[in-house]
């Protein structure tokens, strides 16, 4: 059971030391934002975009929209020259609103309606993911002459929100149907997969590679030129534990693509989310009540109007542990359990992960959770229990 003292947790990781980012402190202060809220630093998504490039210089970065879709983070992430990871078509008219090419698009999600695969094509996009016959034949019949790529099965450790068999398929089938693709008219582009949400082993990646490498040496036989290997995302965010450096995750994907694919090497592509807008973003959140069960229990409840169904989702199983700032800090503390404010008793966020908070935390303070930009806004409920989705406001330089 991971404990956390909170007179230490804000000095630990990459941007730990640095707290609540002063461009959203000076927001917060200024416009006084009814919580909860989120708060996106948008020069800290183009430092992180930076960070991503700079490890994988050679790979087209495709943002993934699903981690935080605010306009603004998609139109900042156009402007710096981004490429966009897709799910669905309100997606995919986003990323178009806010000035992205459909050419720089690709729809990467391998469970899609058919309807949804000619939208996107009616559209311009021309780059699909796959990983079934059944979408192999939407896409060949509504999205004719496009470049697919076919997503790989892979389950390595180390993620801490894993995908388990949901996507993709094994590398002999992955064959079968890139070479299917070929023979109703689509470019048979290559292959992807992803090694599960904040991904914490930098050498995750190999078992994928050295399976897409089996995969374009299997197509190169039947006279197939597969070019393109999609990497997914998977790289972490700063949460309590902290995670290795990105270039850490270039030098060890570096390595296993020479390693599997010596001078044939691919085209590389990765798509990042948490990564980039992660350590952006900042939940301000208010205490509602602070209560025990009992009164020999050591553990205090502390109650916040943000709780799993605003915002707070990936404190599911608790494999997210986000850092938080308090009023008190510095002050003496004691264990705490943490829980939204829904009538749901699976609203609470962390009763294994021992947080340690202020004692003088009250009803009507105000706390920060750090490192909150990526799967919170997104991941919110439309108003169950009647609390509403959970607003974004973003900050730069001229706000």
């Amino acid at each position: 059971m991971a404990t956390v003292d909170h007179r230490r947790s804000v000095g630990q990781g990459r941007t730990a030391t640095a707290g609540v980012p002063a461009r959203i402190r000076t927001f917060l202060d200024r416009d006084r934002p009814q919580t909860p809220c989120l708060v996106i630093d948008l020069p800290t998504v183009a430092e992180r975009y930076a960070d991503v490039r700079a490890a994988l210089p050679e790979a087209r970065v495709f943002y993934a929209v699903k981690a935080n879709p605010a306009p603004e983070v998609v139109a900042l992430l156009v402007r710096l020259g981004a490429c966009f990871d897709v799910a669905s078509p309100p997606e995919i008219d986003l990323c178009l609103a806010q000035g992205a090419c459909p050419e720089t698009i690709s729809y990467s999600n391998p469970i899609k309606k058919r309807s949804d695969v000619a939208h996107a094509h009616r559209v311009g996009v021309r780059l699909f993911a796959l990983d079934s016959t059944q979408d192999l034949e939407h896409i060949a019949a509504e999205a004719p002459g496009s470049s697919v790529f076919c997503r790989l099965l892979v389950e390595p450790a180390g993620a801490k929100t894993p995908f388990g068999r949901k996507f993709g398929c094994s590398a002999d089938m992955a064959i079968d149907l890139l070479a299917r693709a070929a023979e109703l008219g689509l470019a048979p582009y290559g292959v992807s997969f992803h090694v599960g949400s904040q991904q914490t082993d930098p050498d995750a990646w190999e078992g994928g590679i050295a399976a897409a490498a089996r995969v374009f040496r299997a197509l190169a036989e039947r006279g197939i030129r597969a070019r393109f290997l999609n990497l997914g995302g998977g790289f972490p965010a700063s949460y309590l534990e902290p995670a290795s450096p990105l270039p850490v995750y270039g030098k060890a994907v570096r390595a296993a693509v020479e390693r599997h694919f010596g001078g044939m090497s691919p085209e590389l592509a990765v798509e990042p989310g948490r990564s980039i807008v992660g350590d952006a973003g900042v939940i301000r959140s208010e205490v509602v009540l602070v209560s025990r069960k009992s009164y020999d229990d050591d553990h205090r409840w502390v109650y916040l109007d943000v709780g799993r169904y605003n915002g707070m989702a990936e404190c599911e199983g608790e494999a997210i542990a986000y850092r938080i700032v308090t009023p008190h800090d510095g002050g003496p503390v004691g264990p705490v359990v943490i829980a939204g404010p829904t009538c749901d008793g699976d609203d609470v966020l962390y009763q294994r992960t021992r947080y340690q908070l202020p004692l003088d935390l009250r009803a009507g303070d105000q706390v920060d959770i750090l490192s909150a930009g990526a799967y919170t806004a997104s991941y919110a409920s439309v108003c169950f229990n009647g609390f509403p989705p959970l607003p974004t406001h973003c900050v730069s330089d001229r706000t």
